[in-house]
């Protein structure tokens, strides 16, 4: 149920029909948003494809339903599923359920995709063959016939997937917390739903298993009560080596990445290389380009104010914020103080423009900002009014459901549109 756009439908389905079950593929997208992953299932032993809507008969008669983790828990087909007897699971629960390697499962509201590749970087720096996947983008099921017990599996992990997972999943062998702050609030009921899935990866632990935790998030250091396996303590952010990438908030995602690396039995020393040689996650405050002066930074993956506060505290010099998106029900309040006090100016584009616009006007009504409904327009006026030497950047501190498929694809948009405007002033 969901094939979505980022694999872990896909190879549930490929995973099922080449294991020889009889595979509905069911889907409310139509087929031309789904052209790329219906690709990817061509010859494909697939049952049937439903596309453009869901049929409850599906729900009733099958045995099992494996569901896209965007999907809300009270979605009335699954309802439908549930009256019926039928069991529900997921492409990760599967993938933790089977996998022959221990896994290392991260979560977090902010930085859990760094962290993931930070360990993942470490691990193989130590020797360990290592898969990285779960919500940083690659599904590993169709892997599974390669990994072995002696590989390690490092799984980013979001609050949908652990909201997903039922009482019996098995959990990560060491799981890492990177921080918790209000996110998803509009597919979450309340904040203490949203807590109560991210603590899903601590309460399903045994005893023998480790936990990491940013002590360094007050949220999260308040959990050190239910952990019930084993507390990695995190190193002290001064025996972090020097990073590639800037920021104090990166020299605790390695702090983290440390710890989780430590309960996993690698040295030291390749923590240490493993940590200095990490390079920056695409569109993770990715430097872009330089046009006319102007340095370009790509950060589309912040989907939330706190992302956003931390690359405005990260750049240095004069600074140009396009930011906007989906509203996700968050508070802007500490996003706006950043936004006053680190930028020159801001344009806020997509449905959540004029709420971004409002609290930061509230802020500080003289300040230069801007609503506009495209990202385009939003560069634009970013871009007319900035000079040689300063920084424009996205970090859009919201979703990209509203306008994009993804935020991947909200990215590719603002790379091509800084090619374009390359081209324009070369021309």
């Amino acid at each position: 149920m969901g094939l979505g756009h980022f694999g872990g439908g896909v190879e549930a389905a490929r995973w099922f029909a080449r294991n020889g079950a009889e595979v509905t593929v069911t889907d409310s997208a139509d087929e031309q948003t789904l052209a790329e992953s219906l690709r990817a299932l061509q010859g494909e032993p697939i049952a049937r494809f439903r596309l453009g809507g869901h049929r409850e008969e599906d729900f009733r008669d099958a045995a099992l339903v494996v569901v896209n983790p965007a999907v809300r828990p009270d979605n009335p087909f699954l309802r439908i599923a549930c009256e019926s007897g039928t069991r529900l699971t997921t492409d990760i629960a599967l993938l933790m359920a089977i996998s022959r390697a221990p896994i290392i499962g991260v979560t977090g509201s902010n930085g859990k995709s760094t962290v993931a590749a930070m360990i993942a970087a470490v691990l193989r720096k130590a020797g360990r063959t290592t898969w990285l996947g779960g919500n940083i983008g690659e599904s590993l099921l169709g892997r599974l016939q390669l990994i072995v017990p002696e590989d390690w599996v490092v799984l980013e992990l979001s609050s949908f997937q652990l909201w997903h997972l039922g009482p019996n999943a098995v959990m990560p062998r060491i799981a890492v917390v990177t921080g918790c702050s209000p996110n998803h609030l509009d597919w979450h009921p309340d904040y203490a739903d949203y807590v109560a899935a991210k603590q899903r990866i601590l309460l399903g632990q045994a005893r023998h298993d480790w936990a990491v935790l940013n002590t360094h998030d007050a949220e999260v250091a308040a959990w050190e009560p239910m952990v019930r396996g084993r507390l990695a303590p995190l190193p002290e952010l001064d025996d972090v080596p020097p990073l590639a990438v800037p920021g104090e908030h990166n020299r605790i995602n390695a702090a983290c990445a440390a710890a989780a690396a430590q309960a996993a039995g690698c040295p030291w020393e390749s923590i240490r290389q493993g940590l200095a040689e990490f390079r920056a996650l695409p569109q993770r405050l990715e430097p872009v380009g330089t046009v006319v002066g102007r340095q370009f930074y790509n950060d589309s993956t912040s989907t939330t104010p706190e992302s956003t506060v931390a690359a405005l505290r990260t750049l240095q010099g004069p600074v140009w914020l396009l930011a906007g998106g989906k509203d996700k029900g968050l508070d802007f309040g500490d996003l706006a103080a950043a936004v006053v006090e680190k930028a020159l100016g801001a344009a806020f584009f997509g449905s959540v423009r004029q709420v971004l616009k409002g609290w930061v006007s509230v802020r500080d009504p003289q300040f230069s900002c801007t609503a506009v409904e495209a990202m385009a327009e939003a560069l634009d006026w970013c871009w007319t009014r900035s000079r040689p030497g300063e920084t424009i950047v996205l970090s859009p501190g919201a979703a990209s459901s509203d306008q994009f498929r993804n935020f991947r694809q909200r990215g590719e948009t603002f790379d091509e549109l800084i090619r374009d405007l390359k081209g324009k002033m070369d021309s």
